[in-house]
């Protein structure tokens, strides 16, 4: 299943009415259900990945289609986004005292760092994988980041 995809349903729920939200990939046989949490508006649950066949079912009354494409309507062609390769805490310098890595417009290039993630004590170097520009910075520093969450949008040369 695409991660961008079930990235593309997530914003849908965020910004639409729907409070819950069942996909299913009948080839693979995965089905992803989506549902938001009570605790209040924007919590969701954990999704949920489990073996089965089910028919794509939004229960809410909203009929917003998915955009099957790489990029929102806002962001511009030929902008790619950095994720978070694992779950941990988002920091944009080396320490406090010193100079974020990257800023809005900065050049980087493949082998750049861009951030480091702080997971279970260990500091991961985060690299650019890719060549351009630094367009806009998604996170903010010492805040909590999931697996495949965007970071940077990167203008690629």
């Amino acid at each position: 299943m695409d991660l961008k995809l079930i990235r593309n349903l997530v914003r849908i729920m965020e910004r639409g009415d729907v409070c819950e939200l069942e996909v299913a990939d009948e080839p693979s046989g995965l089905r992803v259900h989506l549902k938001r949490g009570t605790q209040g508006l924007g919590a969701q649950a954990p999704v949920m990945v489990m073996p089965g066949a089910a028919v794509v079912a939004p229960t809410s009354g909203t009929h917003e289609g998915v955009d099957d494409g790489d990029d929102t309507p806002s962001r511009a062609a030929g902008v790619e986004e950095v994720t978070s390769p694992m779950v941990g805490t988002f920091y944009r310098a080396s320490s406090p005292e010193s100079d974020p890595f990257v800023s809005v417009g900065a050049a980087v290039g493949d082998e750049s760092v861009v951030c480091i993630i702080e997971a279970m004590k260990v500091m991961n170097e985060i690299h650019a994988e890719m060549s351009g520009e630094v367009v806009e910075i998604l996170v903010e520093d010492g805040e909590p980041v999931e697996f495949g969450q965007p970071l940077f949008l990167i203008k690629t040369r």
